[in-house]
């Protein structure tokens, strides 16, 4: 572990609110344990380069929702990997790799919902899901893999993230708010924020950020936080939308000794269910 030295910094510069409407973009991973790119299978992040033609979606069948069920979390998990990493289909042994990235992911977050994980007080997993039957001509390989049944409904995962109740997130900036006793109680933090680069663009990522706020606020959350990358526009072109403000950012130190991309932490301020029957 990484210990982090927050300081204050001054405000960034306007342009980095700015995203290119032509793109099409996945919402940034924050895993809890960082993982060193895969020498042996060229796995790289995928940037926010990447251009697609989005699928227009009934969202009158849309379910965003919170959920414990393993097959839903096996979908999920596909979902992560295929959206935090960019697979070479020829490279030999790709798909096994692949497999062992996705175990890990599900064990990992089963492990975080079960409460086992020390410096969590609870963990959701947050899904947007969709009937396969709306989604089936859009990518074999996304039905395949995120797809799970729901009372004898075939559905697919097509949006995730996590909601963690925690003081800290594992080798990330740590929020200062709120302060004092029971700190670790009032704040939340997302991560692992991705929706399936076939239905980008059409505002699930906002509708489960939303979600988030939601089930936050039913848990007495009063502050909550995202890390993101700095060269990740449309992702914080999203936390923007939701109402995210910039707090802090990572010292360029530390993204170099985690061989990742620098973070930027931004905060929401949310009213609790208590505040608002008040």
């Amino acid at each position: 572990m990484v210990a982090v030295s927050s300081s204050a910094s001054s405000p960034l510069p306007i342009s980095w609110l700015l995203t290119s409407p032509n793109c099409c973009y996945y919402f940034n991973s924050h895993s809890l344990f960082h993982q060193s790119p895969s020498r042996r299978f060229h796995i790289r992040p995928i940037t926010a380069s990447n251009i697609c033609t989005p699928h227009e979606v009934d969202k009158s069948s849309l379910i965003i929702a919170e959920t414990e069920a393993e097959d839903q979390l096996w979908a999920a998990s596909c979902l992560r990997i295929r959206s935090f990493h960019d697979f070479q289909p020829s490279t030999y042994g790709v798909q096994d790799h692949k497999k062992y990235l996705v175990e890990r992911e599900f064990e990992a977050v089963k492990e975080r919902i079960a409460g086992k994980r020390t410096g969590f007080r609870r963990v959701s997993c947050i899904n947007a899901t969709l009937p396969l039957s709306q989604v089936s001509n859009l990518s074999d390989e996304l039905c395949a893999e995120c797809k799970f049944n729901d009372n004898g409904e075939e559905r697919v995962v097509v949006g995730s993230l996590d909601l963690n109740q925690c003081l800290r997130l594992p080798d990330e900036i740590t929020g200062n708010k709120p302060e004092g006793m029971g700190a670790d109680f009032a704040r939340a933090y997302l991560s692992n924020v991705c929706v399936a680069k076939e239905l980008q663009r059409q505002g699930l990522g906002l509708e489960l950020v939303e979600k988030s706020k939601t089930v936050a606020k039913e848990w007495g959350i009063t502050d909550l936080y995202v890390h993101v990358a700095v060269d990740n526009a449309p992702a914080k072109n999203l936390y923007l939308k939701s109402g995210f403000i910039y707090e802090n950012d990572e010292p360029t130190w530390q993204a170099r000794f985690l061989d990742r991309p620098r973070r930027l932490l931004l905060w929401l301020g949310i009213s609790t269910m208590q505040d608002l029957l008040q």
